[in-house]
């Protein structure tokens, strides 16, 4: 007999479960039925976090209730942190914006880094399609064509970067402080595609960016040779970079070698972050979560990022949340060494 009141009791509390499910779904539903979404990107159109993003804003609106239309605005500047500053300060936290942003402007709330005025523990991470795999890739017409070219190069190399807390130009400067590299940073394009363009022009040599963005957004450069990957600013190769070096293998010392894990290899996990402002309402950023991952294995995106040349690899909200919060663990001597070599 209790037997059958416990059954009764559950079945019951199943019931009843779904039934708020239910409810909850629906209200989503009335809540995106006829928006419009948008995706702020902290990059200008042409580069990989907007090949991505535009990419994603194809696919996500069938996984949300309610079916709401999503486009993709770019607001570029000041090494993403305009993006940052504007999903945090100005953004409406109702589930109808998203920012895509470098997940490394932590580095710059860490050490203080003027105009940061975000906090990046209090976002709510939605996920990321890839962890990106930083190469620093270089114009066969500078005569960068290997480590050895590099590091006998009797003249700083010139290598264009976006501006403070991206993690193109904390690459730079962590590799220029951590190894024999003789490195030239020139900072302030607003994205890897104006410096691909620079490049292309003789302004700069190279640059240090994710390799599935360098063999998507400068393929033909790639295919031709007229552009080479000479090193991998990752913890291990690359399937499609079998032969090209690391760089923490060139670091100068143990210290060297522990900033290169912690600020590129780290920020390899966060770059491409998807995230949402602060007090957006929670079931709808586990709606959004659960949007994200399903466009993720959904075959006709799949299928598009193929045909794009982007590749795929994602991480969770979750997964992005615990790797933020890891950053403000960072033993105090090394944000100091990090100030002073990325702002000093």
């Amino acid at each position: 007999m209790a037997g059958t009141k416990r059954s009764a009791g559950f079945t019951l509390w199943i019931v009843l479960v779904l039934s708020v499910g239910a409810v909850s779904v629906q209200a989503q539903e009335s809540f995106y039925k006829g928006k419009t979404m948008r995706i702020i990107v902290g990059a200008p159109p042409g580069g990989g976090f907007d090949a991505y993003a535009r990419m994603i804003s194809r696919h996500m609106g069938k996984y949300i209730p309610g079916n709401p239309t999503i486009i993709v605005d770019n607001m570029p500047g000041a090494g993403m942190m305009i993006a940052a500053n504007h999903i945090y300060k100005v953004a409406k936290p109702d589930g109808l914006t998203i920012g895509h942003f470098t997940g490394s402007q932590t580095i710059s709330q860490l050490i203080g880094q003027p105009g940061a005025e975000f906090d990046m523990r209090k976002f709510e991470y939605i996920g990321t399609p890839i962890s990106d795999h930083f190469s620093c890739a270089f114009t066969r017409a500078s005569g960068i064509t290997s480590t050895e070219k590099w590091s006998t190069s009797k003249r700083p190399v010139k290598m264009g970067g976006i501006g403070p807390g991206n993690l193109t130009d904390n690459t730079i400067r962590v590799l220029k402080w951590a190894t024999n590299f003789p490195i030239q940073l020139v900072s302030g394009y607003k994205g890897t595609a104006p410096i691909r363009l620079a490049m292309e022009a003789g302004e700069v040599e190279g640059s240090c960016w994710g390799w599935d963005s360098i063999k998507s957004t400068w393929r033909k450069a790639i295919e031709s040779g007229d552009g080479i990957v000479v090193i991998q600013a990752a913890p291990k190769p690359h399937p499609g970079l079998p032969t090209v070096p690391l760089a923490i293998d060139f670091a100068r010392n143990d210290e060297g070698r522990q900033l290169i894990d912690a600020v590129i290899h780290g920020g390899n996990i966060v770059e491409r972050s998807y995230l949402l402002p602060p007090g957006t309402p929670k079931e709808r950023v586990e709606l959004l979560r659960r949007a994200f991952v399903k466009t993720m294995e959904d075959a006709d995106f799949i299928s598009e990022a193929n045909k794009s040349n982007l590749g795929l690899g994602p991480v969770t909200g979750e997964e992005l949340e615990r790797r933020i919060n890891g950053y403000f663990k960072l033993a105090p001597e090394l944000r100091t060494k990090l100030k002073e070599i990325l702002f000093g």
